[in-house]
C-alpha cells in the first residue's frame, strides 16, 4: 500500500498552532518521534535557510531530519555528484518520509526528473512512499506532488486571457496524488482560480486542488482531510462546458466546493464529511423552506482574485439573499506589452442543486457552487471625472 501526502499551501506560520499540527502530522504518519526524514531544499534561493527551518520544526516533533544536498543553489557542492551518489540515494531510501521545501519547482522536477526521465535520486523517492512512507511539500515543493503541475506562471490573469506554454507555465509533476487532480498553493491568499481553471480545460483534467497558505491537505488514497489556515478549494470541470464562438477563456457549471480545517473528501465517491464540530451547527441549506440568510446585504465583488475574496464570495453565495453572486477578474491599469488590455472576465457564482454549508464562528464550508466564467469587454478609461 502506498502512503501519507501532504501538499501544504505555503507560508506555514511560525510556531502557530496549525503550523505545528501540520508538522506533528507529518512525523506522526511517517512513525512517531525517531522517523527519519530526508529535506530537499532543491526548489530553495537559500537551500541551508529552508532546510534549517524545516529541520528544526521535524526535530521539535521529535523527527530525525537531514538535509539531502541536491540543490542547485547549494553552495561547495557539486550538485551532479550528489544526485548519483550511491550513498546518498541509500540514505534517502532508508527514510521514513520526504519533504519538499519551498522555492521556484522548476527546480525540482528539473533536477530530479530532467527532460521527463526520473533520476536514481527519485526513484528512491517513490520506493519511500511505495513501502508506506510519507512524501510532503511546501508551496514549491506541493506543486510538484501532481502529475501536472504548473511550472511559471505567476501572471495568473495572463494564463486566463490565454498564455499556456508547455515547459513554460505548466510541465510534469513527480505525480504522487491521483493522476487526475491539479495541485495548486498560495491559492486563495493569491487569487489563483485565475489559473487553476484555464489550466484544467487546457490539460484535459477534471479536477484542481487549491490549498492556501498556512494550510495542508492530507491524502492518503483518494481520502483528503484538511488542515489549518482558510483550507482549501475543490474545483470539478467534469460537468463543465465552454462556447468555442466565443474568443476568449469562458466556462459554465464548474463546480467548487470550500473545505475548512477538519473537513474530509472522498475523492472516488465525491463524498464530503465536515469537521466534527460545524456539525453541531444547522446545515445551511438556501433552498430549504423558510431560508434566513445570516448574510442579509448583497455584494458585488470589484476584484474576484483579491486575497480571500472567493471563499468570501461562496459564503455569500450560500448564506446569503441572493441565487447570484457576481464579480471582476480585470486589470484596471494594463501592463506593457498585454496583448489584450480590454479583456476581462466576470465570475458568476450561481446556485445549483445540492449546494449546502455550514459556519462555525466566521468560517463556511461551502459545497457544491456553480461557476459559470463569462469574457467581458472593459471601458477605457474605465470612469472619467465628474
Amino acid at each position: 500500500m502506498s502512503g501519507t501526502v501532504i501538499a501544504i499551501g505555503g507560508a506555514l506560520k511560525a510556531d502557530s498552532a496549525a503550523s505545528d499540527a501540520v508538522w506533528r502530522r507529518l512525523v506522526d504518519a511517517a512513525g512517531g518521534p525517531g522517523a527519519a526524514v530526508a529535506v530537499f531544499a532543491t526548489a530553495a534561493a537559500e537551500p541551508e535557510r529552508s532546510a534549517a527551518q524545516a529541520g528544526q520544526a521535524l526535530q521539535r516533533c521529535g523527527a530525525r531530519a537531514e538535509l539531502i544536498p541536491v540543490a542547485p543553489h547549494l553552495r561547495g557542492v557539486d550538485l551532479q555528484a550528489a544526485l548519483h551518489d550511491p550513498a546518498l540515494i541509500a540514505r534517502v531510501a532508508a527514510s521514513r518520509a520526504v519533504f519538499f521545501c519551498g522555492g521556484a519547482q522548476e527546480l525540482i522536477v528539473d533536477t530530479l526528473q530532467p527532460g521527463g526521465r526520473p533520476t536514481a535520486m527519485l526513484e528512491a523517492i517513490r520506493g519511500v512512499f511505495a513501502a508506506g512512507g510519507v512524501v510532503a511539500g511546501t508551496s514549491a515543493g506541493a506543486a510538484v506532488l501532481s502529475r501536472l503541475m504548473f511550472r511559471d506562471a505567476m501572471d495568473s490573469l495572463a494564463v486566463l486571457k490565454g498564455r499556456w506554454r508547455a515547459g513554460r507555465e505548466y510541465d510534469h509533476g513527480l505525480g504522487f496524488v491521483d493522476p487526475d487532480l491539479l495541485i495548486d498553493q498560495h491559492f486563495l491568499k493569491r487569487g489563483r482560480i485565475a489559473r487553476m481553471l484555464p489550466a484544467l480545460q487546457a490539460l484535459g483534467l477534471r479536477r484542481g486542488l487549491g490549498v492556501d497558505e498556512n494550510a495542508a491537505v492530507v491524502f492518503r488514497g483518494p481520502q483528503l482531510e484538511v488542515m489549518g489556515g482558510s483550507g482549501a478549494l475543490l474545483v470539478d470541470l467534469s460537468g463543465a462546458s465552454s462556447d468555442p464562438a466565443l474568443p476568449a477563456f469562458n466556462l459554465r457549471g464548474a463546480r467548487l466546493s470550500h473545505l475548512g480545517p477538519g473537513d474530509r473528501h472522498d475523492l472516488a465517491s465525491g463524498l464530503t464529511t465536515p469537521a466534527g464540530h460545524k456539525l453541531q451547527s444547522p446545515c445551511i441549506d438556501p433552498a430549504a423552506p423558510g431560508f434566513q440568510p445570516g448574510l442579509p446585504q448583497e455584494r458585488y465583488f470589484l476584484d474576484m482574485l483579491a486575497e480571500q475574496a472567493l471563499p468570501a464570495a461562496l459564503a455569500q453565495l450560500l448564506d446569503g439573499p441572493a441565487p447570484l453572486v457576481r464579480g471582476l477578474a480585470c486589470r484596471v491599469d494594463p501592463r506593457p506589452g498585454d496583448p489584450a488590455p480590454d479583456l476581462g472576465f466576470e465570475f458568476r457564482l450561481r446556485r445549483g442543486p445540492g449546494l449546502v454549508g455550514w459556519c462555525s464562528g466566521e468560517a463556511y464550508t461551502v459545497l457544491g457552487a456553480l461557476l459559470d466564467v463569462v469574457p467581458v469587454r472593459l471601458a477605457r478609461p474605465l470612469f472619467t471625472p465628474l
